[in-house]
C-alpha cells in the first residue's frame, strides 16, 4: 500500500469513528410514562437511547386545558442511578440511553392540564410530545351510602339507630361497599374481638368506599388494651381497598393499623396516641398500592427531647407505592414522622403541610424513592434529621420550600449512595455546621442545591465526608459559620470564593453571604442549645425587609413562580405569610381544594 493509500485509510477511518461518535451522541427519543398523579402535582418519565454525550434537554411547559398561554417548567432531570450493587435501580437505567423524570408542582386540584415536552440534542434527535394530564382530588364521600351505627359491645346489633351493631366486629361483618358505619362515642375492641385486633377483610370500591367514622356525640375510641410496647395490631387489614377511616382515635398497641399490599385508604382526622406505628401499608409496589391519603391527623408518641435512647423505631406513618398524599399532619415525640423502606419503594408521593415536633430521628424520609417524590412547605422542629435520602434510586426527589429548626444532625441526610436530589429554597437553622453530610464515606451522586438558607452557629459552612459525584450546588444562602466554608471530596476550602475559584463544588455564582442578624423580621437566629426542645409556635420565619436573603436568589421555573424580580433565598418571598401546617378545619379544606364539589 503506498503512502498515499495509508493516509486516505486513516483518513476514511476517522471519518467512520466520528460518524459512530456523532451516532452515539444523537438522541433517540423512547417511551414517555405519566405518573400517577396527586392532588398538587404531576410528573414524567421519557426515556432516551444515545445521547452518550449528555448534551440533550427535556423543556417543560404546561397549561390548564383550555387556556392558551404556556408556563415554563423545570426541565426534566437527567437521571443517574444509585452506583451501589446493593441500590442500583433497573428503572433508572436504560442500556445505551438514559431516563429524564420530573415534576410539575403547585398545580390546583382536580383540574386538566397539558404538559408539553420538547427534547433538543446539538447532535440531533429533536421531538415534542404533548400530554394531557389531570390532578388528584381529596377522596369525597359519595351520596349514596347506606348508614349504619355502632356502639361499644361484644356482638349483636342490627346497625340502625334504635339497634346499633355491638362492637366494631360486628360492624366489620356487615361491612360492603357503600356503607358508612357512624361510631358512637366510647372504647371499642378492648374486649369485642380476639386478642384486642380488629381483623377487616373486606374491600370497598372507587365509586363505594367502606367508611368507619367517629358519630360526632364523644371520642369514639379503638383502644389496643396495652401501650405502645404490647405486640400486635389494633387493626389488621392486609389487601384491603377503599377503606376510609375519620374522626377516630386509635390507641395502646405498638402497632396501629396495619394494612400491607393495600391500596386507596383515607384516614382523615384521626388521632394515634401511645402506638409505636400509626398506619403501616408496605410490600406492595407502583401499581399494586396507589393513592393512599393521609390527613389531618394527629400523631403523638412517647418520646422524650433530646434524644437518649438511639435511633427509636416509632413511626407516625410507612407506605410504599404510588400516588400517595401525606399531609396536613401534626406530629409530636415520634421516631420518624414518615419512615420509608425498601419492601414496594416510592414514586410520585407528596409529603406537604406537616407539622413534626420533636422526632428523635428523621423528621420525613424519602428513603427507597424511584421517580418523583415531592417533599415541600413541612415545619419540622427538634430533630436529627429533617428530610432524608438514604437512598433515592435515582431521583429525582424535590425537597423544597420546607422549615428546619434544630436538626442536631443535619437538615438533609444524603447516605447509603443517594442519588437524584433537589433541594430548593429550604430554609434551615441549626447548632454547628450550616449544613453537612456525614455518611460514612458513600458516594453522593445528582444532587443539586439552588436558592436554600442554611445558617449556623459554628464549622463549616458545608461538611461532606460522601463522596461527591455529578452534584451542582450553587446559589444557597450561609451565614454563622467560622470556617473552613466547605470541605468536599476530601479537601478544604477556607472561603466561600475559594470554593468557588476551584469549581468543585461551584461552577456557578457560588454561595451568598447572609447576614443572620438581619436576616428574618423576627430576629430569628439558630438554635443555641440543641437539647432545648424550641417550641414551633415561637419560629418566625418571615423575610425582613433589609434581610441580605431578598432577591438574592436565581429563577428556578415553577418552583419560584411566586417571586417578584429575582427570587428570595429561603423558604418564604418577603411579604408571603407562612403556610398552612398541621390539621386544618372544615373551611380550611374547602378553601385549599376550590374544585372540590
Amino acid at each position: 500500500m503506498t503512502l498515499s493509500h495509508t493516509r486516505a485509510a486513516v483518513l476514511f477511518l476517522l471519518l467512520l469513528a466520528a460518524c459512530s461518535a456523532r451516532s452515539e451522541d444523537a438522541a433517540l427519543p423512547g417511551t414517555v410514562f405519566e405518573e400517577v398523579p396527586t392532588i398538587h402535582c404531576l410528573g414524567v418519565r421519557w426515556t432516551v437511547k444515545g445521547d452518550a454525550n449528555a448534551n440533550a434537554t427535556i423543556a417543560v411547559a404546561y397549561r390548564k386545558a383550555g387556556t392558551e398561554a404556556w408556563l415554563e417548567g423545570l426541565p426534566l432531570f437527567r437521571t443517574r442511578p444509585n452506583p451501589h450493587p446493593e441500590n442500583k435501580s433497573r428503572i433508572h437505567t436504560v442500556a445505551g440511553g438514559w431516563v429524564f423524570a420530573g415534576s410539575i408542582v403547585d398545580l390546583e386540584p382536580e383540574t386538566a392540564y397539558e404538559v408539553r415536552l420538547k427534547l433538543s440534542d446539538p447532535d440531533g434527535g429533536a421531538d415534542e410530545k404533548t400530554l394531557s394530564m389531570t390532578t388528584w382530588h381529596e377522596p369525597r364521600q359519595p351520596k349514596d351510602m347506606t348508614v349504619y351505627h355502632v356502639v361499644p359491645g361484644n356482638g349483636g346489633g342490627s346497625g340502625s339507630e334504635a339497634d346499633p351493631f355491638k362492637g366494631v366486629a360486628a360492624a366489620g361483618v356487615a361491612a360492603k361497599p357503600g356503607a358508612l358505619f357512624l361510631l358512637h362515642k366510647g372504647v371499642y375492641v378492648k374486649d369485642d374481638c380476639e386478642k384486642n385486633t380488629w381483623v377487616l377483610s373486606k374491600s370497598g370500591t372507587a365509586e363505594l368506599p367502606i367508611i368507619f367514622r367517629g358519630a360526632g356525640d364523644g371520642e369514639a375510641v379503638l383502644d389496643g388494651g396495652g401501650d405502645h410496647k404490647t405486640e400486635g395490631r389494633l387493626v389488621s387489614a392486609n389487601k384491603t381497598k377503599y377503606i376510609w377511616f375519620e374522626d377516630l382515635s386509635l390507641r395502646n398497641r405498638q402497632w396501629g393499623i396495619v394494612a400491607h399490599e393495600g391500596s386507596h385508604w383515607t384516614i382523615r382526622r384521626c388521632r394515634f396516641e401511645n402506638v409505636t406505628h400509626g398506619f403501616t401499608a408496605h410490600n406492595a409496589g407502583y401499581d399494586v398500592a396507589q393513592h393512599h391519603f393521609i390527613a389531618d391527623n394527629h400523631f403523638k408518641g412517647t418520646t422524650t427531647w433530646p434524644r437518649t435512647k438511639g435511633i427509636e423505631p416509632y413511626a407516625a406513618a410507612t407506605m410504599t407505592g404510588a400516588g400517595h398524599e401525606f399531609c396536613y399532619n401534626r406530629i409530636e415525640h415520634m421516631g420518624d414522622g414518615f419512615h420509608s423502606i425498601q419492601h414496594g419503594n416510592i414514586s410520585a408521593c407528596d409529603f406537604y403541610g406537616n407539622d413534626i415536633f420533636a422526632s428523635t430521628d428523621d423528621g420525613l424520609e424519602t428513603d427507597y424513592a424511584d421517580f418523583n417524590v415531592r417533599v415541600f412547605r413541612n415545619r419540622i422542629v427538634n430533630v436529627i434529621h429533617g428530610v432524608t435520602a438514604q437512598p433515592s434510586h435515582g431521583g429525582p426527589v424535590y425537597i423544597f420550600r420546607n422549615f428546619i429548626y434544630n436538626a442536631t444532625y443535619s437538615p438533609f441526610k444524603l447516605n447509603n449512595h443517594t442519588s437524584g436530589v433537589l433541594l430548593f429554597h429550604n430554609t434551615c437553622l441549626r447548632a454547628g455546621d450550616c449544613f453537612k453530610t456525614v455518611n460514612g464515606g458513600e458516594t453522593v451522586t445528582n444532587v443539586t442545591t439552588r436558592n436554600n438558607l442554611f445558617l449556623g452557629t459554628g464549622g463549616y459552612g458545608y461538611y461532606s465526608i460522601g463522596k461527591m459525584a455529578h452534584c451542582d450546588y450553587d446559589h444557597d444562602g450561609f451565614s454563622g459559620y467560622t470556617g473552613p466554608f466547605l470541605k468536599w471530596n476530601g479537601r478544604n476550602y477556607k472561603t466561600p470564593a475559594d470554593a468557588k475559584q476551584a469549581g468543585a463544588a461551584y461552577t456557578g455564582t457560588g454561595p451568598v453571604a447572609v447576614d443572620p442578624k438581619s436576616c428574618f423580621a423576627s430576629g430569628l437566629l439558630p438554635p443555641a442549645d440543641p437539647d432545648t426542645a424550641y417550641a414551633a409556635k415561637d419560629l418566625d420565619f418571615r423575610l425582613a425587609k433589609d434581610s441580605s436573603a431578598v432577591d438574592r436568589g436565581v429563577p428556578l421555573p415553577n418552583f419560584a413562580a411566586n417571586a417578584k424580580g429575582a427570587p428570595d433565598l429561603g423558604a418564604l418571598e418577603l411579604g408571603e405569610a407562612f403556610p398552612h401546617v398541621g390539621p386544618r378545619d372544615a373551611g380550611q379544606v374547602q378553601a385549599m381544594s376550590p374544585n372540590s364539589k
